[in-house]
């Protein structure tokens, strides 16, 4: 359906007018979002918002409030029942705002129209000072990637400088750090049963300020103690020791509470406490959460607008949750966690024929992905023994030998996709992981269904150009990116070639490159730009390394150290030095070739003209 043949009560209420139109006089929840209110499964604001409506709470969305002036719109809803739970955004803010240049960007893929001017730097932080200074009592609750990301001390990239907790600038309660379903449906029945805030610290999945007396069971041999916020301060390699740890538990069935010491003015010996994550979902619960009632469309206040995220999106399905690749500058794991939930082939087909009735569906299912395309059904065959692990990636530095790597069952969701009526085609528009089709299994039938995928994916699900990651030529940076050996590379182009020659199809498989990586000199690109050539890569698909909060890669490119090896690792830190790596994805453009030669920047060191952040909250 368009958005003119839904009611405006269809939607979570955004203003006190549609909170009245539901009949109700009082709130149990006020979520303020530094999106768009965007009604669709792949927006967490409406995720959180969902959920809680579906348990019987009285929930309303305030997006993108403006943070000036008088505050009106932190204030036009009044006081919830119940806390105030803060959303800033799909995307870390400033990963949304600036280049890799911390140059503004042009547009933000999240606003109305692209407006760059709808959110602020660090929305958690400037969102939830308001609304300490205006309801000083209510509880106030934090989520999204931004706050997870930033639940302990991290490295922010656009200030240069190690930060701690985001609680400690942000005055808010609790943090609900991952994928927050379960964990905010149970801080609101705690709430509702009137209990207060400081007595949900036993919750899993929450981060929290206390001192040492307030913590639940007091510190045991079981916590995990971190070296505090100002040794790693003083000491690079404290802050590379205690990354190993954080992304170990982050990835654990069963993980260990981690405590960081920190000075904060007021009581100099608080600790910041990350209680360990819930475990992965089921299949029912994950199905629970996309089957609730979205409307999947921008709420009416944006007709007529153009919200470029959403146009990305909007004839996509997602299929599973979680992604055990690993890779060091990625930040899925930490925030999803590394196990597989897939939802049941009835609740996909139940969205799919939902997307069918839209009234500009012309049969193009732009995705049917995940986190990574194809890792749909895949886990550990021995359980127990994913219980102890404590692999960040369950396929590097090799695959795993308990890991079932068998594609069938997401060749049946494909086939049951496409056979639905009034769908023409599915797109893959995710990543796809040309090493888990690669593997070799012990089990043949296992092999059998890989070469199935790949004939499959190639013929069926590729609109002529085929997006892969390998993100670098050289071995060496490869296994600091936690990626495979570039040779995977040349084998699967192989198969991506003989499959089209087979087929009569003429379709262009597109590699995804990064510069500037940690590990990655000069001659490591100059050695990627001769390869290219060689395949006549004519480079499109390229960026320069973001280091951005709680990655292995950017733990490295700050301290300088491997967090797991503790070995000296040189990273490309100048504009000057970023900008001779760049340019070698650009060798077959002669005018770049000749300023990499004479002039390898653009701008005398240190005058690089750059849109700096100015608040530093």
């Amino acid at each position: 359906m368009g958005i003119e043949n839904y009611r405006l009560t269809d939607f979570l209420p955004t203003t006190k007018k549609e909170v009245e139109l539901r009949g109700w006089d009082a709130l149990d929840v006020i979520l303020f979002s530094g999106d768009a209110y965007v009604d669709h499964p792949s927006f967490g604001a409406a995720v959180i918002g969902r959920v809680l409506e579906a348990a019987g709470y009285r929930v309303a969305i305030v997006p993108q409030p403006d943070w000036h002036g008088d505050y009106r719109d932190f204030k036009k809803l009044g006081r919830p029942r119940l806390f105030f739970g803060i959303s800033p955004g799909c995307m870390d803010s400033m990963v949304n705002k600036y280049t890799a240049n911390r140059r503004l960007r042009s547009e933000d893929a999240y606003s109305p129209d692209g407006r760059h001017d709808a959110r602020p730097e660090y929305p958690t932080i400037v969102y939830s000072r308001i609304l300490r200074e205006l309801f000083p009592d209510v509880p106030i609750v934090l989520g999204g990637i931004e706050a997870s990301l930033r639940r302990l001390t991290h490295y922010d990239y656009w200030q240069e400088r190690l930060r701690p907790s985001i609680l400690c600038d942000a005055p808010a309660d609790l943090i609900s750090y991952g994928m927050g379903e379960k964990t905010i449906l149970e801080i609101a029945r705690r709430l509702d049963e009137g209990q207060p805030v400081n007595a949900l610290h036993d919750l899993p999945q929450i981060v929290f300020l206390a001192n040492r007396a307030d913590i639940p069971g007091g510190i045991s041999d079981q916590d995990i103690v971190l070296h505090s916020h100002e040794e790693c301060l003083r000491d690079k390699r404290k802050q590379a020791e205690n990354f190993r740890l954080i992304e170990e538990q982050s990835n654990m069935i069963h993980a260990q509470r981690l405590i960081q010491p920190i000075a904060m003015p007021n009581s100099p010996q608080s600790l910041v406490v990350v209680t360990p994550p819930y475990p992965p979902m089921t299949t029912e619960e994950l199905d629970a959460s996309f089957d609730l009632p979205y409307t999947r469309q921008p709420h009416p206040k944006y007709k007529g607008k153009r919200i470029p995220a959403y146009e990305m999106i909007k004839h996509s399905v997602n299929i599973h949750r979680g992604c055990f690749g690993g890779c060091a500058f990625c930040t899925i794991s930490a925030h999803q966690g590394k196990f597989i939930t897939c939802r049941s082939k009835e609740s996909i087909l139940r969205e799919v024929q939902q997307v069918t009735q839209m009234p500009d569906f012309r049969g193009y299912l732009s995705d049917l992905g995940g986190p990574s395309a194809n890792m749909y059904g895949m886990k550990g065959r021995n359980i127990k023994a994913c219980e102890k692990c404590k692999r960040p990636s369950c396929i590097h530095p090799q695959i795993c030998s308990n890991l079932d790597t068998n594609h069938s069952a997401l060749l049946d969701i494909y086939r049951a996709v496409d056979a639905l009526p009034g769908i023409k085609k599915s797109f893959i528009g995710s990543g796809v992981r040309y090493d888990l089709i690669l593997h070799q299994s012990k089990d043949e039938a296992t092999n059998r269904a890989a070469m199935d995928y790949a004939r499959e994916l190639i013929t069926r699900h590729v609109s002529g150009r085929l997006k892969v990651a390998p993100e670098h030529t050289s071995d060496r940076v490869l296994r600091l990116m936690r990626k495979p050996s570039f040779q995977l590379f040349y084998d699967f182009k192989r198969i991506f070639d003989r499959i089209n020659q087979e087929e009569h199809l003429n379709q262009q498989l597109i590699p995804y490159f990064i510069s500037s990586h940690p590990g990655c000199t000069e001659s490591d690109m100059a050695q990627l730009a001769e390869i290219t050539k060689k395949l006549n890569f004519h480079l499109e698909q390229v960026q320069d390394f973001t280091p951005t909060p709680m990655t292995v890669s950017t733990e490295t490119w700050y301290t300088g150290y491997d967090p797991y090896t503790l070995e000296k690792v040189y990273s490309a830190h100048s504009p000057k030095e970023k900008l001779a790596q760049r340019q070698y994805f650009f060798w077959y453009k002669k005018e770049d070739n000749a300023n990499h030669r004479t002039k390898p920047h653009s701008e005398e060191p240190g005058k690089e003209k750059r849109r700096r952040p100015r608040r530093k909250p």
